[in-house]
């Protein structure tokens, strides 16, 4: 637009096509101009471009090959199509996964109890074998072909709408003499670097709920660095000797052998009982740096997505809250460890301010197990031969009905008696399809539903009159609530202001819907009122 004769043509262009196309051109200069804003232009100045006259067309032209990108004869058959050759905003591509794929796909996302997309990926092939194994899925070689190379956006993207989206501070812990924590060597984070199966890091995570104060249940986490593996015990208070009979009972369920274990700072901990019991079971004991989280990011993690995800944030007190728990963490150790891949930090390079972290593929536990060299070959055939037997819907099944039963004891319901293992299984697969439209289906984190307020907060003016303003209204029910103001102002003059106007429309209103209520659900006999009645009551 360099010379002066095209700036003087400028004038003469209808100002609104120039200036939108300028606005386009200022707004998308440093960023490629998408398809739809390349369409939205067609749209605002095709008719201007073809109603113009020929310098008007060329520098209406010349504006949108610069804005747009476009070749210009393509440009130039743009623009003088009409409106109903231009092509649709939104382009009709042909969808590669169809109504059964994210159906399929919403049963494996519920039964994986609503992974994310990169973790319910590496899942779905041992998920699908399992469920189709036991009899909960049958599913078509395309669909099946479809959902094994699906990739983890497209899985986000499918279940963006099905997916729907609270923390407290415990009481401080108190830390445990200096003499015992000198005893103890210190671990950082950098300190791990990649240790055979059996090195575990360890925490206790407190069921307190909004008040910190009393006794309470606790659990005691245990993640092993190199899996992943998690185990999950329930105790009834903060103990040391409590955590040593964990310790003991959790030793024989575990695929490796318990080599070291790294604690917070503690009491619960650092105490005579569990170094000694540390010190005779030849188990390396170390402890983190005071107020260092990262020093445990490990188990720290899980604390999240395995206890706060099961049981919430509700308080739970009590052998009755315990023994629940303890019946939950039953089922959820196996589907946490077989059915729960998880990520596992690879690399992580600093780039100035910058830090880029590398990640393996999600695996679970029992995976990373198998592929381990440090476990026996007896104990990975063993390894097989459970993650075969499992059934994760009936273990999901499982830990929703102990969910249910720990939210009614946090509601102070009070004890009740333990649910039935295997409970109206058909009907819980049933309803994975539906799940998502209930939004939250871990009833351990449902809002409580608040009580209605059955008071009012501010004193009520018409209480002393309303009676007599119920029989105006029933004797005369077209009369406004402004009319009936006036009339009460005249008989009780400086009693009500005019500011409390809205305060008797808004009971009149009230009281027509009520009466129109009563009405139509009433019997349809009609009872007359008596006239003298009315006038007896009115002033």
């Amino acid at each position: 637009m360099g010379t002066k004769q095209e700036a003087k043509s400028l004038k003469s262009i209808p100002v609104n096509a120039l200036s939108l196309i300028r606005r386009w051109n200022f707004g998308l200069m440093k960023r490629p101009v998408s398809v739809k804003s390349r369409k939205e232009i067609v749209r605002s100045i095709g008719d201007r471009y073809r109603a113009g006259t020929r310098e008007e067309k060329r520098l209406i032209l010349n504006e949108f090959v610069a804005v747009s990108g476009y070749h210009r004869k393509h440009a130039i058959r743009l623009l003088r199509a009409t409106k109903d050759k231009i092509l649709p905003m939104q382009s009709t591509r042909i969808r590669r996964y169809g109504k059964d794929v994210a159906e399929a796909l919403l049963i494996l996302w519920e039964a994986s109890d609503r992974l994310c997309g990169k973790r319910l990926k590496s899942l779905i092939p041992s998920l699908i074998e399992s469920l189709e194994c036991h009899g909960h899925l049958k599913l078509d070689d395309a669909v099946r072909m479809n959902l094994l190379k699906i990739s983890a956006a497209t899985i986000d993207r499918l279940l963006v709408h099905p997916r729907g989206q609270g923390t407290t501070r415990g009481r401080r812990r108190s830390r445990a003499a200096a003499g015992l924590r000198l005893m103890v060597p210190v671990r950082t984070f950098s300190d791990w670097e990649n240790p055979m199966p059996g090195f575990m890091e360890a925490d206790l995570v407190s069921h307190s709920g909004p008040n910190a104060s009393g006794s309470f249940a606790q659990t005691l986490t245990l993640t092993d660095i190199a899996s992943g593996w998690t185990e999950c015990a329930a105790l009834v208070v903060r103990d040391g000797s409590l955590v040593v009979e964990a310790l003991t009972k959790m030793r024989k369920g575990f695929p490796f052998p318990l080599r070291g274990i790294d604690t917070d700072n503690g009491s619960e901990f650092l105490n005579e009982t569990v170094i000694s019991y540390c010190h005779e079971s030849a188990i390396e004991f170390t402890r983190a740096r005071p107020s260092r989280k990262n020093d445990q990011a490990w188990v720290e993690q899980k604390n999240g997505s395995v206890v706060r995800r099961l049981v919430g944030y509700r308080r739970l007190e009590g052998l009755a809250a315990v023994g629940a728990l303890a019946r939950l963490y039953s089922a959820a150790r196996f589907f946490v460890n077989f059915f729960q891949p998880s990520f596992k930090l690879a690399s992580k390079t600093r780039f100035g301010s910058r830090v880029v972290k590398r990640y393996h593929t999600p695996a679970t536990p029992c995976a990373r197990l198998l592929d381990s060299d440090s476990i026996p070959v007896e104990v990975k055939n063993k390894l097989r031969s459970v993650s075969a037997a499992l059934d994760p819907l009936r273990l999901l099944n499982e830990i929703r009905t102990m969910q249910h039963h720990l939210a009614e004891l946090a509601s102070g319901k009070g004890p009740a008696p333990l649910p039935i293992r295997d409970s109206e299984l058909n009907r819980f697969l049933n309803s994975l399809p539906t799940a998502w439209q209930r939004g939250e289906v871990r009833p351990t984190h449902r809002d409580i539903p608040k009580p209605l307020r059955s008071w009012r907060t501010r004193v009520d003016y018409f209480e002393a009159v309303w009676p007599v303003i119920r029989l105006w209204l029933e004797a005369e029910p077209d009369r406004t609530a402004k009319e009936l103001f006036q009339r009460i102002q005249a008989n009780q003059p400086n009693t009500f202001p005019d500011g409390q106007l809205r305060t008797l429309q808004r009971r009149v209103q009230e009281w027509r819907a009520t009466e129109t209520r009563r009405l139509l659900l009433a019997d349809p006999e009609f009872v007359p009122v008596e006239e003298h009645e009315i006038s007896a009551a009115i002033w």
